[in-house]
């Protein structure tokens, strides 16, 4: 049974149209692998009753030949995406009971699709976070651990738990929301594929809002292929979404032919940061070379201000979460505090973000009203505005100039362990997202993808830069590096 979990979308796909598998089958597979993981923390609301339900009516599809790309296939969902009739907490104690009445459009079309829900994973709370330790969950652990080292490691954050869960072999593959490397970051970290797509491809709509300008969903999955694939059925037009494109979605996987020559690359100098390990430097250089061989021409590029990302989504980033997690206040729904007598509205939106909230989230919504606040708008927010629109302009005068996508690491170190981080000042995990924060200011796409492996034995990831709404092109050039790479390592079963 274990063997089927291994499967890929793509395989799983040709296996059910054949009729070597049912869907209930896999289904079951998947159901018992999640039972026996528990010691990862990756599903934290579990549905086999409805996963099950859904595999029966995608079998029934199969066999009368209606049959779309993801049906019947088992994926599990990030806790951030509402799920009706499903706990729906986004990782936090201030939505605990919430169980909404609506499905997110991305888990609606994935559904529509045939898709089958195995359950939610988890996540950091609100999706702040680079190691999903800032959860009412406790943390997600990563499958892998370092060679002759027993230490729990972080699968990354946010969709830590999506992440973990694919490259154990719970699920098949996973949905992820990117604010500022929240796919890219974990499926580094994992040894997975991971793409965000163009801000505006994936409706946000039913989705748990964090940064509302920045937030992105996409798929989390073994391999490009099968990010074309489940891609394809996440995008789409949606009116309910009004920064959602009303854009025709191609057909990703058709796009997968491997054939980059004539492509330019850019290796931007920015990115080459102080203190990069050696080990992260040598991936890219080698990254470089494998999209060189396989005919791309390799150019340095200029994108003067990186080195002003990650202070400018550190500002813009907790404004927009202050002003959308005003909304969690007790009154309606989720979590509300116990009183004392004599005690009023105003100390009850008090004690009940004070109880619900964790400490990261309080202090990004802190910052952000903060930012906001009459005096210092102009002098942080506005600022920050004035940088993100030099940042997006690089990238363009890059693609201007003839570059059809951008190589750089995903990550500026491996897997770090659970705890490792946690007296560290804040900036030093906010650091993280050096490499990834920039495509979200931009709203570009990008994809990260497994290339080697460390001197410890961990999972290492380089992630491409694509131009906007040119997924498909952006993912066969992940295609021709996947395949230079040869990346095939699995973490060893421990739990």
């Amino acid at each position: 049974m274990t063997e089927l979990t291994k499967m890929k979308l793509a395989e799983a796909r040709d296996a059910l149209r054949k009729g070597d598998v049912t869907s209930v089958e896999l289904t079951e597979a998947c159901l018992s692998a999640i039972e026996g993981a528990d010691a990862l923390g990756a599903f934290v609301h579990k549905t086999p009753e409805i996963a099950l339900e859904q595999a029966k009516a995608a079998d029934a599809r199969i066999k009368a030949g209606d049959a779309p790309a993801m049906c019947g296939l088992p994926i599990g969902v990030k806790d951030l995406f509402c799920t009706k009739g499903v706990p729906s907490q986004a990782a936090s104690a201030i939505l605990e009971g919430f169980t909404p009445e609506y499905e997110s459009t991305v888990t609606s079309q994935l559904f529509d699709a045939g898709a089958v829900m195995l359950g939610k994973l988890n996540m950091d709370e609100f999706a702040m976070g680079s190691s999903n330790e800032n959860t009412c969950y406790g943390p997600a652990v990563n499958p892998w651990k370092r060679t002759g080292d027993d230490t729990q490691l972080t699968p990354g954050g946010s969709s830590g738990g999506s992440a973990s869960a694919v490259a154990a072999d719970l699920c098949l593959a996973a949905t992820g929301t990117d604010t500022g490397g929240s796919i890219r970051q974990p499926a580094a970290f994992t040894g997975i594929t991971g793409i965000k797509p163009t801000y505006g491809r994936c409706s946000r709509w039913g989705i748990v809002a964090y940064a509302s300008s920045l937030d992105q969903a996409g798929p989390m999955t073994k391999d490009v292929r099968d990010a074309a694939i489940m891609l394809q059925a996440m995008c789409g037009h949606d009116p309910k979404d009004s920064t959602s494109a009303d854009l025709p979605v191609p057909d990703f996987e058709a796009m997968l032919t491997g054939d980059i020559r004539g492509k330019t690359i850019g290796i931007p100098k920015e990115y080459r940061v102080e203190g990069m390990p050696e080990e992260i430097s040598k991936l890219w250089d080698e990254g470089a070379k494998m999209l060189q061989d396989a005919g791309a021409k390799v150019v340095e590029i200029s994108l003067p201000h990186t080195k002003y990302a990650l202070p400018a989504y550190y500002v813009i980033a907790p404004a927009e979460a202050s002003s959308n997690l005003a909304r969690y206040d007790g009154v309606r729904y989720g979590h509300r505090a116990k009183l004392a007598q004599g005690e009023g509205i105003n100390d009850m939106y008090e004690k009940t973000r004070a109880e619900g909230f964790g400490l990261e989230v309080q202090r990004r919504i802190m910052v952000g009203t903060y930012v906001l606040s009459a005096g210092f708008y102009d002098a942080y927010y506005n600022r920050a505005r004035k940088v993100r629109t030099l940042i997006k302009k690089d990238f363009e005068d890059a693609f201007a100039a003839g570059v059809d996508a951008i190589l750089a690491p995903a990550t500026p170190s491996s897997a770090f362990g659970i705890g490792e981080m946690k007296t560290a000042d804040p900036v030093q995990m906010y650091l993280q997202d050096v490499f990834t924060v920039t495509l979200n200011l931009a709203g570009l796409p990008g994809v990260a993808v497994p290339t080697g492996l460390d001197s410890k034995g961990l999972p290492l990831g380089l992630q491409l830069i694509g131009r906007p709404w040119e997924e498909g092109d952006l993912l066969n050039t992940a295609y021709a590096l996947e395949q230079a790479a040869g990346f095939v390592a699995k973490p060893a079963k421990w739990w």
